[in-house]
């Protein structure tokens, strides 16, 4: 079982010397949230709490994921970066195309795009991107994505894409995997009919434990079972090293760890949040 370690909506001087020790305590992969604004008006409430509550949003700092793992790449060798998620519909994909290819490409093919639908109309009002046609476009979007990243010659035909035939450079020397992030039919249906693999935003047990039997029903309908595909989750009520080994029977292959909740204010300093990790490192990961 591999780990990935991710501190979201924090000081954004803390991520240089978490990634650096992550990197050293032998997680596999940092992971990076996206958000590109907060309105002043919200409608919805957030999926992701029981409490539907989004004000803890409001003020919060992302930092451009692309702009983050480029350069925290530099101050690491082994260290994945993944965005958990990238709001791919309201971003135009030969634009994402060069951003991921460049990441991916300088940072010698440590790099893997996690992707997702936004859950905030105030997404695409902002960016001027239709709401509606939103899961169509994702399955464009991937294509067009996946194209660009051969570095050759490739254009798109469709209802919402003319793109003529161009090729980036440089491109990385291994495809970047792709993984679909959501919580419906559909997205679970895409990652497995067109994905490398699925991230999970949180759950437990139970759950997580449902999606990935669906998900392996779903990749062996499409004919994929056969093919690698990369399942990140994070597990709300792990109990013990016995529910990890669970889980990766399941065919879980990376978990989440992370020093606090996210969705509370961070009150830790960047020490507190390296300790933890140490700790969880020589507490879980080592007894695998």
């Amino acid at each position: 079982m591999d780990f990935t370690f991710g501190d979201s909506m924090c000081d954004p001087s803390h991520y240089a010397p978490l990634a650096k020790a992550a990197e050293e305590f032998g997680y596999r992969t940092f992971s990076i949230g996206d958000s590109i604004c907060y309105p002043e008006e919200a409608e919805g409430d957030y999926p992701y709490l029981e409490t539907g509550d989004r004000t803890f949003l409001d003020g919060a700092p992302f930092i451009c994921p692309f702009q983050l793992a480029a350069s925290l790449s530099m101050i690491t060798e082994r260290l994945i970066f993944r965005t958990g998620v990238l709001k791919l519909p309201i971003r135009d994909p030969v634009l994402v195309a060069k951003q991921a290819t460049s990441v991916a490409a300088w940072s010698h093919n440590r790099f893997e795009l996690g992707v997702g639908l936004s859950p905030w109309i105030e997404d695409f009002r902002a960016t001027q991107t239709d709401w509606k046609s939103r899961g169509k476009r994702i399955e464009q979007q991937i294509e067009i994505i996946r194209g660009l990243s051969t570095g050759e010659y490739f254009g798109y035909e469709s209802e919402y894409y003319q793109i003529p035939r161009l090729k980036l450079c440089p491109v990385p020397s291994q495809p970047i995997p792709i993984l679909y992030g959501g919580h419906s039919e559909p997205a679970w249906r895409r990652a497995a009919r067109m994905c490398d693999g699925f991230t999970f935003a949180g759950g437990t047990m139970e759950y997580t434990l449902e999606i990935t039997a669906k998900l392996n029903a779903y990749r062996k309908e499409y004919g994929r079972e056969n093919e690698s595909f990369f399942i990140h989750a994070g597990v709300t009520d792990i109990g013990g090293v016995d529910d990890i080994k669970r889980l990766e029977d399941a065919g879980i292959c990376e978990l989440s760890s992370g020093a606090r909740n996210p969705y509370e204010p961070d009150t830790m300093t960047v020490e507190q949040k390296v300790q933890a990790a140490e700790q969880f490192a020589e507490n879980v990961m080592a007894k695998l």
